[in-house]
């Protein structure tokens, strides 16, 4: 048997950040050897609320150079951008034809967007999911790794996955692969510098919530300075009254390589003035690698384009293989 394969992907919707990193990124980064692996940039997705076309196509490759400069290997994973291969709308059209709408008006996360969009949402933002889905279902991929927030984005997956099998395959000969979740505890939450409870975010007006990938030593170590904290002397992951210093110290335990027990010690007597300081010189030597191998790959964009281009062609051989296998599952005539 060959290795399961992984299919994940990041919206090219503002800088990557250290939630996407510790929570995402850098989990594929460690794990990319034991898997087969298609890493892509999901453009489709960026455009279910309103963006600036004047930056969509640079912050595509920007995302895609972050994927390598983080350690993204090209010997276990295929990098490509989502647009760059039509099976994926292709696949979300047919999928959206047999999946009931009450499933998508109970999804959490466009109910909670529609709240903010108000008469601006559009049927993209209801069908996401459905997209999500093609994107998936196109690789035959045996694990998605998924946050808590994209738990219910999976199942609607595999709902979706076990309808298409019921209505059009057989239990011994099914259309489709169901896809499982693999999903990282540590860092799986990494919250926002301006509020302990709630999750960094792209998404967050403020840039004051969140570290990015690509910020100077300067602008990280104003953003740490400013961030919320509380008046007690002393730091300590468990207590729930304290959100800010769980989630502080978690940066702290992620960015230093230092266990849990470790930076309890160390820092159980400290007071802010003298932690933030060590979580700026962590934060800053921990982010160094990637923004050097970053600028690498971005001052030789051929290179960056040649991967891109290599990514398509691969993504494409076994995306085409499954959206064929669904039309004829389907009873669509195809091409001679």
């Amino acid at each position: 048997m060959g290795k399961q394969r992984v299919l994940s992907g990041v919206q090219p919707t503002g800088n990557l950040h250290l939630g996407n990193y510790l929570g995402a990124i850098r989990n594929w980064v460690e794990n990319q050897s034991q898997y087969e692996n298609y890493f892509c940039v999901v453009d489709l997705h960026a455009i279910t609320a309103p963006h600036n076309p004047a930056t969509l196509a640079s912050d595509t490759y920007a995302i895609a150079a972050l994927y390598l400069a983080c350690g993204i290997d090209l010997e276990h994973s295929t990098i490509f951008v989502q647009s760059h291969v039509p099976a994926h709308t292709e696949l979300a059209w047919l999928l959206n034809c047999i999946t009931p709408i009450n499933w998508l008006e109970d999804m959490i996360q466009f109910k909670e967007k529609a709240v903010k969009q108000g008469e601006n949402v559009n049927a993209g933002l209801l069908n996401y999911p459905v997209l999500m889905a093609a994107d998936i279902l196109l690789y035959d991929a045996d694990k998605v790794p998924v946050g808590e927030d994209q738990k219910q984005h999976l199942e609607l997956t595999r709902d979706i996955v076990n309808r298409l099998n019921h209505q059009f395959g057989t239990p011994e000969n099914p259309v489709l692969k169901l896809p499982e979740p693999l999903i990282r505890t540590d860092g799986a939450r990494v919250m926002s510098l301006t509020d302990g409870t709630r999750k960094m975010s792209k998404s967050d007006p403020s840039e004051q919530s969140r570290i990015n990938l690509l910020d100077s030593p300067e602008t990280i170590s104003k953003k740490i300075k400013r961030c919320k904290t509380d008046a007690v002397r002393g730091l300590t992951f468990d207590d729930p009254e304290r959100p800010e210093a769980r989630n502080l110290l978690t940066l702290y335990l992620l960015l230093s390589g230092k266990s849990k027990e470790e930076v309890a010690t160390e820092c159980q007597d400290m007071g802010w003035g003298e932690f933030k300081p060590l979580l700026t010189e962590t934060t800053i030597n921990a982010l160094k690698p990637i923004q050097d191998k970053y600028k690498e790959i971005m001052d030789e964009p051929g290179y960056l384009q040649s991967v891109l281009r290599q990514g398509k062609e691969q993504a494409e051989t076994i995306a085409n293989q499954t959206l064929t296998k669904v039309k004829k599952a389907f009873g669509y005539s195809l091409p001679n």
